[in-house]
């Protein structure tokens, strides 16, 4: 399952035609199945239904765009995607398989369905593909329907996400908001999306990581969590704050450069909206954070016993923390 999963990946992103992309796709999403149904509870099953059902539409369109458009200019290839009903299409069903606006709805459903290794699957590498395809067929995306798409996930993902107790449904939506993130810069800045999207993976992964050590699920696991793991809590308190882009973290570089290019395309307007969306959103990381970290603990005698279990970050983990937090300072390097 595993080596499909990263074959059909590998397969579109390398692939310059879209029949190629399409077989990846589905070789991808077939793959990743019965991972999602794998804890075998009507919830799973539930989840696997959704998300075969979403994104075997989404193929669908995709199919449809490159097939019209290979009618009209007798060409399969990604990069000649001419067709301004075909672009939109395409747009759309691309957006449908990495679960933005106004296609997310499948998204936090599957999530909280599956184990928090599927949702870290699903978030992260899941994404790669869709977003390795809008990316070569950018520069024929009409920018105003990026732009909307764009600003509609980061509202949906910021008020999505603030009434949310469960974790994997707070990680859906801020999934969604960072993917509205880098949707809204696709078209004026690929490369800047790119960055975008690989810093959110970068947070995003060593969170999930450590709650599936815990077995964090709700926002009243992650309040208990300092009993067994004092540091573990820390560090996901700290993680979500990057993830929200609040400086001096790693996660406020890829915003702040972005809201520099919207500024400099005197886009203003739209540079505006970004920062108070991400101000919604922000909420809800702030409130994980006072959660973990600001709350007094409670010091009876059965809270302290958890401290024998001794609880082991993994290397990856342990790696990926301090990148995550700390490469702002990176910004002055950055050709952009």
């Amino acid at each position: 399952t595993t080596l499909s999963i990263i074959m059909g990946t590998i397969m579109t992103m390398s692939s310059s035609n879209w029949l190629m992309a399409w077989i990846g796709l589905e070789l991808n999403m077939l793959a990743i199945l019965p991972a999602i149904s794998k804890p075998k509870t009507t919830r799973a099953s539930e989840a696997t239904t959704k998300y075969f059902l979403t994104q075997a539409v989404a193929s669908a369109m995709m199919l449809l765009a490159s097939t019209i458009n290979a009618w009209q200019t007798g060409n399969w290839d990604i990069l000649e995607l001419k067709n301004k009903f075909s672009t939109t299409i395409m747009a759309l069903s691309l957006m449908m398989k990495m679960g933005a606006a106004p296609l997310h709805f499948w998204l936090p459903e599957v999530l909280q369905g599956t184990t928090l290794q599927t949702a870290l699957l699903i978030t992260t590498w899941q994404k790669l593909a869709p977003i390795t395809l809008m990316y070569m067929i950018s520069n024929n995306i009409q920018p105003a329907i990026l732009m909307s798409m764009g600003i509609l996930s980061m509202i949906i993902g910021g008020l999505g996400g603030v009434n949310q107790t469960q974790l994997r449904k707070t990680m859906a939506y801020s999934s969604i908001n960072n993917l509205g993130w880098t949707i809204m810069i696709m078209s004026l800045s690929p490369n800047m999306a790119i960055m975008n999207i690989s810093i959110y993976i970068i947070t995003t992964t060593p969170i999930f990581l450590m709650m599936t050590s815990t077995s964090t699920k709700t926002l009243q696991n992650l309040s208990t969590t300092w009993t067994t793991c004092t540091t573990t809590t820390f560090s996901i308190a700290l993680l979500m704050l990057s993830t929200s882009g609040l400086p001096p973290f790693t996660g406020f570089m890829p915003k702040m450069l972005i809201l520099n290019e919207l500024i400099t395309q005197n886009l203003a307007t739209l540079a505006t909206m970004a920062i108070m969306t991400s101000l919604i959103s922000l909420l809800f990381y702030l409130r994980i954070a006072y959660l973990t970290m600001m709350l007094a603990s409670p010091m009876t005698t059965p809270s302290l016993t958890k401290w024998r279990t001794q609880n082991q970050k993994s290397p990856l983990t342990t790696m990926m923390i301090p990148t995550a937090l700390f490469i702002t300072h990176l910004i002055p390097a950055i050709p952009y």
